[in-house]
């Protein structure tokens, strides 16, 4: 995959966001998408971003640089791609309005803030786009907008028509909810250290800290000011320095700079991300155990592999967050996607049937250890009522070329995450790899799953599924 620059000579709408000082206006952009009631119940039901911040926002870019700067195919196949994946958000919130992804004015607005982030960060910059280049902006955009289906009727008829219709929204729908807040005052101030950051780690408390408050007091002052009068969030004269600061000398700084160095840089085609080849950390080495090892692992699982919305119980919507992740990895045809949800949700279906104790739809991490353990001990074909289908299922899903086997860079697909090294997943696969021809076949990965989940002590191979236990 090749790595380009954006042109200065590129369309306005490139230029406009691929600009680095977009990032000023990114977590503004999440609060107001956010504050949208359907949108806010979807992301508390179905998003990941609690418990892995640094992917989910990883994903949300892949995705805006193939719908924005890639080519007509790659667009497609990405909006294909995030079809597939919003016809399953769907539901019923706690004040019984009903909320799909697919509601063309949830999509609409969704859209919407993208462009009015672009116009909001040349108008806190001090240099406002006039009213020719607003015209040729939103054209540019409403072009993206069709390519995804989202009716005319429901988007602003010109650029003029846009801020009453962003402050319509504002003072009639939005709602600042809990899913607001958390990214407002809460995500950043828990968020696990990024991967990338190297020797920085151990100052990310620190880090996190300082950047939490900056970008808080930033994205309060930036907020419109239809946002201010109906919610009463202050806008701090201090928080305003910060804004008038930051905005207006990134602008004098980024516009002095060369292309290169200006804007982000994008893919050309839609390929997958090589694996990185740096040099890991050996892993830690096992600690001995004499006692039945089996509920710390199950523990592990449960908060490394399906806890995927990091709020301590597991029901359907983190199991489709499991199958997303992969296919969100994958160009896979929709019929393969399906084959592999129907076989999570009826893995999900067999757990909450001997797992859900209290009938509240959902499991929490005691209930899973305790249930697995007696459904094991007590039945030897258990696993192979739910668990085994569902993992043979991924591993047919995993294996994109068809061979059988599963080779390294396809077990990093699966299992990689922030919450593992990748020097465990490395060791993991080795172990799992008993003849050592750099591949691991289906019934090898299948035995795994059956080791990880019953093996008493830590000699099984299968035991190393996420790195040494």
């Amino acid at each position: 995959m090749t790595r380009t620059s954006l042109p200065a000579t590129d369309s306005l709408l490139r230029q406009t966001l691929g600009e680095w000082r977009i990032g000023l206006v990114a977590w503004r952009l999440l609060v107001l998408q956010t504050a949208h009631p359907a949108v806010a119940t979807g992301t508390a039901r179905y998003s990941t971003y609690r418990a892995h911040p640094w992917r989910r926002i990883e994903h949300t870019m892949d995705s805006g640089s193939r719908l924005f700067f890639a080519g007509p195919e790659e667009r497609q196949r990405e909006i294909a791609r995030l079809e597939r994946a919003h016809r399953r958000i769907r539901g019923t919130d706690d004040s019984g309005r009903q909320y799909t992804a697919e509601d063309p004015e949830v999509r609409a607005w969704v859209m919407l803030t993208l462009y009015e982030a672009m116009t909001a960060m040349r108008e806190l910059s001090g240099d406002p786009l006039a009213p020719a280049e607003l015209d040729v902006l939103y054209a540019e955009f409403k072009e993206v907008c069709v390519a995804l289906g989202i009716p005319d009727k429901t988007l602003p008829a010109t650029a003029a028509d846009v801020p009453a219709y962003v402050e319509r929204t504002v003072r009639e729908v939005l709602e600042f909810g809990d899913q607001v807040r958390y990214l407002l005052f809460e995500m950043l101030r828990e968020a696990p250290a990024p991967r990338r950051l190297g020797r920085l780690r151990p100052a990310w408390p620190l880090l996190r800290a300082v950047a939490a408050s900056v970008l808080t007091s930033l994205t309060v002052a930036d907020l419109p000011r239809a946002w201010h009068e109906r919610f009463g969030t202050p806008r701090t004269r201090t928080a305003a320095a910060l804004s008038w600061t930051l905005h207006r000398g990134m602008r004098q700084v980024m516009t002095r700079l060369p292309d290169r160095l200006r804007y982000r840089s994008h893919s050309d085609g839609d390929q997958q991300r090589p694996a990185s080849r740096r040099p890991t950390a050996a892993p830690r080495l096992p600690r001995p155990r004499t006692a039945d090892s089996r509920p710390a692992r199950l523990e592990a699982f449960f908060r490394q592999v399906l806890d995927q919305t990091g709020d301590g119980r597991v029901d359907s919507a983190d199991l489709q967050a499991m199958v997303h992740n992969v296919c969100w990895q994958l160009e896979l045809p929709v019929e393969r996607e399906d084959r592999l949800y129907a076989a999570f949700e009826s893995w999900w279906e067999q757990l909450c049937e001997g797992m859900d104790a209290d009938g509240d739809g959902a499991v929490d991490c005691a209930e899973f250890v305790s249930a697995m353990l007696n459904g094991i001990d007590r039945d030897p074909d258990y696993l192979d009522q739910g668990l085994k289908p569902a993992v043979r299922a991924l591993f047919r899903t995993a294996d994109t070329d068809g061979s059988g086997h599963l080779c390294a860079d396809e077990y990093r697909i699966l299992f990689g995450g922030p919450r593992v090294h990748p020097a465990e997943l490395n060791d993991a696969f080795r172990q799992l790899d008993g003849d050592g021809d750099g591949r691991i076949s289906e019934e090898e990965f299948v035995a795994a799953f059956a080791d990880f989940f019953t093996a008493r002590a830590d000699t099984a191979a299968g035991v190393a599924l996420l790195g040494r236990p």
